[in-house]
């Protein structure tokens, strides 16, 4: 791994005066670890890169801000281009650059990319432009016309690497990158690494150097996970108690199809929730509008579908759900990396059914991070929940200059007692979700797998001799599972962590397995033990939620909330 000191400030990296006066007009100080790496490697090093961090983590500037520094503005003809999946992460990312380049006179940037005019973007191109960032189907097209032209750049920036495979731009990738000089640096980000993404690595990167901030795959330390079990009839109703007890949702609920998409985006609308439908049949007008008022948070959740959603670059999101589980557990570190970033903190929700319990094992093996079982709240618990926030916001102090606009109306009030003020007001309020406390049935339903502490007929229990005393918890198991490639898929069920040992269940079938990879290997210098065990492990997993309990919580992230918050 190259530089692994993190340094402490943009100042110690090498950039230049005129990126500097930029980065202090942004309150830049401290880089993120994907920047302390790759900046000072892509300024001192022609090697080709590829560096492997989540969404929201500061991509744009780790490849951005070293280019910047040594573009050569007295050279005629293009430098740079920057491949990326999406119209919005093609404009989000020249936005950013034209920020960093704001007082690195000559330096001019181009966003090519379909749905808008092309001869615009040609224009554009002709008037000695730097740096191209775009769309692989709209270059290839300039290609083709002959007015991008390839040969002499320095550097190709392939972002979001994985996700342009997903979307089928690898003929389009191939076809672009046989333009491009053989000299050129080429600088890989991506947040997993597919067999595709090995493809094209291996067909157009030389000895590259691969940095990587986590473990790949791995969820985002600033995002809790959370899950529902509930049976398919439920989903839908399910889904509205939980945005009911949430307050201020601001996020990105994620469906499988357009169908559905469309069908949920369309029922939450019904019952007056602030939503859109995003996914491919809207047109490129309407997306532009729902993304500019999503940005605003005039919409505060956005439906999507996987694809729909790539490239959308929103820092402040509180959570995403997901409605359904992706096809490809890949995706879920796609999903949950919309929310937690620039050092916020996120929750991923996730609504199950009984049979898809076994999923979140592994998933859970996947990111290293707990998924927290929830349990659906009823009717009651919503009402009691919002009556409790909204006395909250009630104790805000009024404005001494507004208190002349409520004083007839306060006279009047004297005529009713202080009882009924209340009575009238929370009728008035909340009279909508008393109507739904009648009928409120429990929608929760049991998990299929790993039902109780024992060991059943497809699992057994280990146990292990470090625990907590140890500096031993849930992401260190995952961490040491993942570490042995043998062990490569191995589904962890129930966790017991104690001072000084744990029990964890895995599937009988690779228990074996397990013991052998594991036993007199180390971890923080104590070798260890392993063996079969028929002691219980308790159902709470407490010490993987204990992890979140200790983080401060998200501002105007407390459970509950006046569901006005989130209608329109």
């Amino acid at each position: 791994m190259h530089n692994e000191l993190y340094m402490k400030t943009f100042k110690e990296l090498g950039l230049n005066a005129d990126i500097m006066k930029s980065l202090d007009d942004l309150s830049f100080e401290t880089p993120t670890q994907i920047q302390a790496k790759a900046i000072p490697f892509v300024l001192d090093s022609k090697k080709d890169l590829i560096a492997l961090a989540q969404t929201g983590t500061g991509k744009t500037a780790a490849f951005s801000l070293p280019i910047l520094n040594q573009i050569d503005t007295k050279e005629k003809g293009l430098q740079a281009i920057i491949l990326c999946p999406t119209r919005e992460l093609c404009m989000q990312i020249t936005q950013d650059i034209n920020k960093f380049a704001k007082y690195s006179k000559g330096v001019k940037v181009t966003a090519v990319y379909g749905g808008e005019s092309i001869m615009m973007q040609i224009k554009s191109i002709k008037s000695k432009t730097n740096i191209v960032v775009g769309t692989p189907g709209r270059v290839r097209d300039l290609i083709r016309r002959k007015v991008l032209k390839l040969q002499s750049i320095k550097w190709v920036v392939l972002d979001e690497a994985d996700e342009m495979l997903d979307m089928g731009f690898k003929e389009d990738l191939d076809a672009i990158l046989q333009e491009t000089p053989k000299t050129r640096q080429t600088l890989l980000f991506s947040a997993t690494i597919s067999n595709s993404v090995h493809s094209i690595a291996k067909k157009y990167m030389q000895e590259a150097e691969e940095i990587s901030i986590g473990e790949k795959n791995q969820g985002s330390e600033n995002v809790a996970h959370e899950y529902y079990v509930v049976h398919p009839k439920d989903r839908f109703e399910a889904l509205k108690r939980i945005l009911d007890y949430i307050p201020d949702v601001y996020g990105i609920l994620f469906c499988r199809t357009k169908y559905e998409t469309q069908e949920v985006a369309d029922s939450l609308k019904q019952s007056n929730y602030n939503t859109e439908a995003m996914h491919g049949d809207i047109s490129q007008n309407l997306r532009t509008k729902i993304m500019q008022r999503f940005k605003q948070k005039k919409i505060k959740l956005l439906v999507a579908t996987d694809v729909a959603a790539r490239g959308i670059d929103v820092n402040n999101l509180t959570h995403v759900i997901n409605y359904n589980l992706p096809d490809q557990n890949e995706s879920y570190t796609h999903r949950s990396g919309r929310t937690g970033r620039a050092q916020n903190l996120g929750i991923a929700i996730t609504i199950i059914t009984p049979r898809e319990a076994r999923r979140i094992k592994q998933l859970e093996n996947m990111i290293g991070r707990t998924i927290e079982p929830k349990k659906v709240v009823n009717g009651q618990e919503i009402l009691k929940n919002q009556i409790t926030n909204f006395f909250k916001d009630l104790e805000v102090p009024v404005k001494d200059s507004y208190k002349e606009y409520f004083k007839d109306y306060a006279e009047q009030l004297e005529k009713l007692s202080k009882e009924d003020v209340i009575n009238n007001l929370l009728h008035y309020k909340f009279n909508h979700l008393i109507e739904g406390t009648k009928n409120s049935r429990d929608l929760n339903a049991k998990e299929k797998n790993f039902s109780d502490g024992r060991a059943n007929s497809n699992s057994i229990n280990l146990k292990i001799n470090i625990g907590k005393s140890n500096s031993f918890d849930i992401k260190s198991l995952f961490a040491l599972i993942n570490s042995n490639k043998s062990l490569k898929g191995v589904e962890i069920g129930k966790i017991n962590l104690t001072p000084t040992y744990s029990i964890f269940s895995v599937e009988k079938s690779r228990a074996n397995q397990v013991q052998k990879a594991l036993q007199n290997t180390s971890f923080m210098g104590k070798t260890i033990n392993i063996s079969t065990s028929t002691e219980l492990v308790s159902y709470g997993r407490s010490s993987g939620r204990a992890n979140y309990r200790r983080q401060k919580p998200m501002r105007g992230n407390k459970q509950g909330a006046s569901r006005r918050s989130f209608k329109r």
